[in-house]
């Protein structure tokens, strides 16, 4: 009778790696949103070379589109439609620098957690924030943001203004109209009772895990048979 030796090891069940975190680009949030920066204070210097040293009772108008658009240099102490605009310098300008820093803070925290298919807010995070350093330079450079388009439409011998805006108050709708699309359309999977997503464990529980004897009963003949 030929001695028994030790059983064989049973190898060890394979442990699936988990992905590689995804990193957003920080180089695209940089170039993104300087270029949004240097487009928002080209426009506003060059506003205030050409037409910023009018006679304020008359000031320069440069007509783009007649009836609806025009360009005018205005100074706005106050914030979107004339937020605080009658308050104290001691209250308004403390106000909105805490603000400006606040939104870039949270614009960086958020693109740090973007996801890869998160398309439509990768360009609207960087467009706000471009924006948002727009005015708040002008509000540490003149205590004053620069606005110079006017758009506006006549209804009879009446005339309505949008309020006076500037190019990174177009890039910040324009980012955060992104983000709200970002918002709706992406869809998180469900999770069930357990905490995993659907799907998730399926296919390992169908599989037979290695050094567990087979479950059913014809299993179990198939091994006695052998």
């Amino acid at each position: 009778m030929e001695p028994v030796g030790p059983a064989p090891a049973e190898p060890a069940p394979s442990v699936p790696s988990e992905p590689a975190r995804y990193c957003p680009s920080y180089l695209f949030l940089i170039v993104t949103s300087a270029l949004s920066l240097a487009l928002d204070l080209g426009t506003k210097a060059w506003a205030e070379r050409f037409i910023g040293d009018s006679d304020p009772l008359t000031p320069a108008r440069i007509e783009i589109v007649k009836g609806y658009a025009s360009l005018i240099f205005a100074r706005n102490r106050g914030g979107a439609w004339g937020l605080l605009q009658n308050e104290t310098e001691a209250l308004r300008r403390p106000f909105f620098i805490v603000v400006s820093v606040a939104a870039i803070v949270f614009i960086v925290s958020l693109y740090r957690k973007l996801a890869p298919g998160q398309h439509a807010l990768k360009w609207g995070l960087p467009l706000v924030l471009g924006g948002a350093l727009g005015n708040f330079v002008d509000r540490i450079r003149y205590g004053y943001v620069i606005d110079f388009i006017d758009v506006y439409a006549k209804s009879g011998r009446q005339v309505h203004h949008w309020p006076t805006f500037n190019v990174a108050d177009i890039a910040i709708c324009v980012g955060v109209g992104l983000m709200a699309i970002d918002m709706f359309t992406s869809r998180k999977p469900a999770r069930r009772g357990d905490g995993t997503p659907p799907g998730e464990g399926a296919s390992s529980a169908a599989e037979p895990r290695a050094g567990y004897p087979p479950s059913g009963p014809d299993e179990t003949r198939s091994v006695e048979e052998r």
